[in-house]
């Protein structure tokens, strides 16, 4: 069966108007419509950057305890946070690998994390 949901762990996580902090979340594969209609945003169209803004918007489903992953969200993360979404994007999407490399905190090896399983962030990642 085709996966066609991922969850993700944001490196610092979105901070609500409360104070509270969202960092798990889950992204679905894009479909030609999430990456058509942003076109015809007036706010895509006045700055082409903001097509990012508007295509995770529609693809994040879930964002901690956020009732709506809205434009608005997306434009308050951390700019660590929306470049890992970005790449955590294209790797769904372009070749459907979610995999990392990183170093074991015990015995320094390399090691290939699947981002895909992960729920919370592993420590050596933090």
């Amino acid at each position: 069966m085709l996966q066609t949901e991922f969850e993700f762990c944001l490196p610092r996580g979105y901070v609500d108007g409360d104070g509270n902090l969202h960092r798990t979340g889950t992204m679905r594969l894009s479909n030609a419509k999430d990456e058509i209609l942003p076109l015809q945003d007036p706010r895509v169209r006045k700055n082409e950057a903001y097509l990012t803004v508007i295509v995770l918007s529609r693809v994040i489903t879930k964002l901690g305890e956020l009732a709506d992953v809205n434009p608005g969200v997306i434009e308050n993360l951390f700019s660590t946070d929306l470049a890992y979404l970005q790449d955590f994007y294209n790797k769904i999407n372009e070749d459907g690998a979610v995999e990392y490399r990183a170093n074991c905190p015990h015995c320094d090896r390399e090691v290939r994390v699947n981002a895909s399983e992960l729920i919370e962030e592993p420590a050596f990642l933090a």
